[in-house]
């Protein structure tokens, strides 16, 4: 970070400057009279407890230390308003102490004097992850030494302003989420749209004959997998799917397979052609449906796949991936299999499945229909993921403004008196060194039992 960056009368610094940098520890972890529940004993945080952690303030881990455990190890009790900072696996968790606690060898974490407010360290710990990560080093994960973390920078803004800078941020802040949240919606109604527009497609049409997929058919089947399974597999040859490359909605051409001729040829009966329905009819997996991609016409299948192929005259291609894609034909297979100790759909099965068969003029307008929808949908999803990466960004961008001083300049323009003089940073840099040689930088330490 510049120095030259920042507004007139801020100071540019290391954290050491103006704050203790606090390690921590972890007793025996074998010994379960070490732990107690979370909020029964002393309050303890490992770098796991703030995965995935959106609050600012933390008050207890996942388990507390026993007075036993605590007095075992190095961990250190720290003051209320403490910064709790990852500094391995990973670095760059940031959060502030509720009350007293301590962290294991996870954290360096940060005590600052009062003359700093919590939040503004909070926020300024959060802008700068990046560069204590470039600072972490270690071969099997990376790491930020006590002495590292010393030599953080930061940015000390007057007192008054960086309470000011803090609620900026609240605020702001809270708006990106809350329209993060919002957006983070939207995937799963589309998910529920496109259901829906599935099911309608077969409930509407339930006056329709039923005929049983076995007649409107002209194969169903399944193949195997080549002796040797994955090590017989080529880096190119002739395509051969399996159940992961089939999902409902798209083809995923990643991890596809390929075997040789002649491992091919023991499965000519499972030959892909141009407008095969795939279904996955086994495992986790199962029901899973769409058509065979170009990329995979002359290719074989294994035997978690069945080839569907369809007389046209009688039923599209589409309109069976439709049908079988829709949740009426989910919940039978879903309900044929509940129970079972191995999901599996059996060519039987499927033969005997019972199909709405509207006119061909009919399943060409569905299909039509359902495509214009799903492109609708389709649209939707990829303007919601870009906002959702710029959303994603801005919260990067709000707190480089912060700590560049863009948030408080018509503050400072009109609140010059809490900006200079005794209120400066310069003035609040030097009592914060006087206060810290006169107690000697003193580190929080264990309290004794």
């Amino acid at each position: 970070m510049s120095a030259g960056k920042l507004p007139e009368g801020w100071e540019q610094i290391e954290i050491g400057d103006i704050a203790d940098v606090i390690s921590g520890g972890t007793p025996k972890s074998g010994v379960a009279e070490n732990f107690a529940p979370s909020g029964e004993g002393i309050a303890w945080l490992t770098p796991a407890d703030l995965s995935g952690y959106k609050e600012k303030y933390i008050s207890h881990g996942a388990r507390d230390l026993t007075t036993l455990g605590y007095s075992s190890c190095s961990a250190k009790l720290m003051p209320k308003g403490t910064i709790l900072f990852s500094s391995r696996a990973p670095i760059g968790y940031v959060a502030i102490a509720a009350n007293e606690i301590a962290t294991n060898q996870g954290f360096k974490s940060f005590a600052f004097t009062s003359d700093i407010f919590p939040d503004y360290a909070y926020y300024f710990l959060r802008n700068i992850r990046h560069i204590a990560e470039e600072m972490g080093t270690g071969t099997t994960f990376k790491e930020i030494s006590g002495s590292s973390a010393k030599t953080l920078p930061f940015v000390l803004a007057p007192f008054a302003e960086q309470k000011i800078i803090a609620e900026k941020l609240d605020t702001l802040l809270a708006q990106v989420d809350s329209t993060k949240a919002r957006l983070e919606q939207i995937p799963q109604i589309l998910k529920r749209f496109r259901q829906a527009v599935l099911n309608h497609c077969v409930i509407s049409n339930f006056q329709e004959p039923k005929i049983k997929l076995l007649e409107l058919t002209s194969k169903i089947g399944s193949g195997s997998t080549p002796k040797g399974g994955n090590d017989n597999y080529k880096l190119d040859g002739i395509p051969f799917v399996r159940s992961l490359n089939i999902h409902t909605h798209f083809i995923k051409y990643e991890d596809l397979a390929y075997i040789d001729v002649e491992q091919a040829k023991k499965l000519n009966n499972v030959v892909i052609h141009e407008k095969d329905v795939l279904l996955n009819i086994t495992g986790a997996s199962i029901g899973r449906v769409n058509i065979a991609p170009d990329a995979f016409i002359g290719g074989r299948v294994n035997q978690h796949v069945a080839i569907i192929r369809c007389q046209q005259s009688k039923i599209l291609p589409e309109y069976l991936h439709i049908y079988m894609a829709s949740p009426y034909i989910q919940r039978w297979i879903q309900g044929e299999n509940y129970g079972a100790t191995r999901q599996a759909l059996t060519k039987k099965m499927l033969e005997e499945l019972l199909i709405i068969v509207p006119p061909i003029k009919t399943q060409h307008e569905i299909v039509r229909r359902v495509e214009q929808l799903f492109a609708y949908a389709d649209t939707i999803e990829k303007q919601v993921n870009n906002a959702l990466a710029r959303v994603n960004n801005l919260t990067q961008s709000i707190l480089a403004k912060a700590f560049r001083g863009e948030l408080t300049a018509q503050w400072r323009a009109e609140n010059p008196d809490l900006i200079s003089g005794e209120n400066s940073a310069a003035a609040l840099l030097e009592k914060i060194k006087a206060e810290r040689t006169a107690s000697g930088g003193k580190k929080a330490s264990r309290k004794k039992s």
